[in-house]
């Protein structure tokens, strides 16, 4: 099979085919965007960075109970690059795959795919409903909070900073950046 390039146009009808639920397809986005700024920190791809980042669940809405595995099936049927699709495995590490992260690009997606969910979270408890005076301590304030956003795997989190060799209030920070570059298009503008 002729291998595919993939581009963003593709991997945005790909998620849309899998996935009709808004708030993942959000999910996704912020995470996108997350992963293009962190790409720009390493002064890596942030196209390749980006699009692995849409599609880092592709399967979670149609075979949640085979989440990262069927991901394989669907990027490999169409084609696309062991590399993008070995980072999808991965990021459920633990978790759903035993597929460890193993380049950088990987561990990024591993540490801050479950913080975009607890950062967004964040931002609904705020007056400004709003990304874009978020501040660290007000996610840290949230996360010492078991309760808050209890589906949200801190361990993944603090884990992945780990891998990173990054402190977690610097992941926490850039994360927010990333997503603060996109507030508008996933829904965290907000008042502001």
């Amino acid at each position: 099979m002729e291998k595919t390039v993939p581009n963003r146009a593709m991997a945005m009808e790909l998620l849309k085919e899998f996935n009709k639920n808004e708030s993942l397809i959000t999910h996704a986005m912020a995470v996108e965007a997350v992963m293009r700024h962190f790409a720009g920190l390493n002064g890596e791809d942030k196209e390749r960075w980006g699009i692995i980042g849409l599609i880092h669940d592709i399967d979670y809405e149609m075979y949640p109970e085979e989440h990262c595995i069927k991901a394989r099936e669907i990027l490999a049927d169409r084609g696309w690059p062991e590399e993008y699709i070995h980072a999808v495995e991965s990021h459920g590490w633990k978790l759903c795959s035993n597929v460890e992260p193993a380049e950088k690009m990987e561990k990024v997606l591993y540490a801050i795919d479950e913080l975009t969910g607890l950062i967004a979270a964040t931002v609904f408890m705020r007056p400004s409903k709003s990304i874009l005076d978020l501040e660290v301590k007000s996610v840290k304030k949230k996360w010492k909070q078991k309760s808050f956003a209890a589906g949200v795997n801190r361990e993944v989190i603090e884990e992945g900073a780990g891998l990173l060799g990054m402190e977690l209030d610097n992941v926490i920070e850039e994360t927010i950046k990333g997503m603060q570059q996109v507030a508008g298009e996933i829904g965290l503008k907000g008042n502001i």
